[in-house]
C-alpha cells in the first residue's frame, strides 16, 4: 500500500464539501482501517501536520504516545455535516438581506449602472455561467443559433442549477435542433426535468435569472467581436420577462422519444402526466408515485407543477377536480 492510499480506494475525494484536503480524507481513510497507527505507519509528506488538522477537526484521536485511531465516521463527519448546514444556512440568510440591500440600491441607480456591456467570447461565456448561477427560483432562456460562446452540451450550470432545485424553462428556435449534438443535449435536459419547448423562431437569445438578472447576446457583425448586455433589474428587464412568458405560452412542448424527440401542442397533459395524475389520485404519495414510475421525485414535483400552470390552478385537490372534469385521468 502506498503512502495516503488505503485499500479499495480510488483517490477519488468525496469529503471536499466538508473542508477536507485530499491528504487530509485519505489519512482519514487509512486511520479507519486499523486500530491505531503512528504517523510513520501511515507515511505521506507532512503526516504529522496531516493527523494534527484530523484531530482538531475530531477526525482522529489520539493514542498511546505516538499513535492516532479514526472517530467514528458517524460522529465525526455528522457533526462537520451539521456545522457545514449551519453555515450555508446562515449563508442563505445572508443571501436574502444582500439581495434586498442590492434591490433598493438598484432602485437609485442611473440607466448605466443597470445595463453592463460585455465584450469577447470569453467574457459573454463567464457571465453567462454566472447568470445561471445566481438564481434561486427559476431561469428561463432563449436558446437560437449559431452558438458563439457555449456550444450543445458544454452548459454546466444547467445541471448545478436543477440540482439545487431551480425550475429551467428553454425555449428552442425550431432550427436549433439540427445543430450537431443539439437533440442529444435537449433530450438529455428534459430527462434531467428541464422544461423545453420550440418554436419557429426567436426575436433574441436570451438568459433571465429570477426577475434580477438578465443576459441578451447581441449579433456581431462578420469577423467582429461578439457582445452580450447584462442587464440588472429595471423595467427593461420586466419587459423581457414578459417577452419570455408570452413567447412560452404560444410555444410547443418537447418529449423525449426514444434516443429522439417528440412535439406536442400546448393543450393537454402528455400520457406521462395522465399516469402521475392517476397514480396521484389514487392515494399514493409523491414519493411512491415517483418510484414507480422510475423518475426523481424533484421531476415528478416539476411535472405536477407543469400540470398546475396547465390547468390554472393553485392546489392540487383543485387539480385533481380539473383533471377529473376534463379526462385527464
Amino acid at each position: 500500500m502506498r503512502p495516503f492510499e488505503p485499500d479499495g480506494w480510488t483517490g477519488t475525494p468525496m469529503l471536499a464539501a466538508l473542508g477536507l484536503s485530499l491528504e487530509e480524507e485519505s489519512a482519514y481513510r487509512a486511520l479507519l482501517g486499523v486500530p491505531s497507527a503512528t504517523a510513520a505507519e501511515i507515511g505521506g509528506r507532512d503526516v504529522e501536520h496531516t493527523l494534527a488538522r484530523l484531530v482538531d477537526l475530531g477526525l482522529a484521536i489520539p493514542t498511546g504516545v505516538d499513535g492516532y485511531a479514526a472517530a467514528p465516521p458517524a460522529m465525526a463527519l455528522g457533526a462537520l455535516l451539521g456545522a457545514r448546514r449551519d453555515e450555508l444556512r446562515a449563508a442563505e440568510r445572508a443571501l436574502v438581506t444582500l439581495a434586498e440591500e442590492h434591490r433598493v440600491a438598484v432602485a437609485g441607480r442611473s440607466l448605466g449602472e443597470l445595463i453592463e456591456v460585455v465584450s469577447g467570447v470569453d467574457a459573454i461565456r463567464h457571465r453567462f455561467l454566472q447568470v445561471q448561477a445566481a438564481a434561486r427560483d427559476q431561469i428561463r432562456t432563449f436558446v437560437t443559433a449559431p452558438f458563439v460562446a457555449v456550444p450543445p452540451g458544454e452548459n454546466p450550470a444547467e445541471d448545478a442549477a436543477v440540482g439545487r432545485g431551480v425550475r429551467f424553462r428553454v425555449v428552442a428556435e425550431r432550427s436549433v435542433l439540427a445543430e450537431p449534438g443539439a437533440v442529444a443535449e435537449t433530450v438529455s435536459s428534459l430527462r434531467n426535468g428541464v422544461e423545453v419547448r420550440v418554436v419557429d423562431t426567436l426575436p433574441i437569445k436570451l438568459v433571465l435569472a429570477d426577475e434580477d438578472l438578465g443576459l441578451v447576446p447581441l449579433a456581431a457583425e462578420p469577423g467582429g467581436e461578439p457582445g452580450a448586455v447584462l442587464l440588472h433589474r429595471s423595467g427593461l428587464l420586466s419587459a423581457l420577462d414578459a417577452l419570455f412568458e408570452e413567447v412560452w405560452r404560444h410555444a410547443y412542448p418537447l418529449e423525449p422519444s426514444g434516443d429522439g424527440l417528440t412535439e406536442r401542442d400546448g393543450g393537454g397533459p402528455t400520457e406521462l402526466d395522465r399516469r402521475i395524475l392517476a397514480l396521484l389520485l389514487a392515494g399514493l404519495t409523491d414519493q411512491a408515485v415517483a418510484t414507480q414510475l422510475g423518475l426523481s421525485l424533484r421531476t415528478l414535483q416539476r411535472r405536477v407543477r407543469h400540470l398546475l400552470d396547465l390547468a390554472g390552478v393553485e392546489s392540487r385537490m383543485q387539480l385533481g377536480w380539473y383533471a377529473a372534469r376534463n379526462g385527464w385521468a
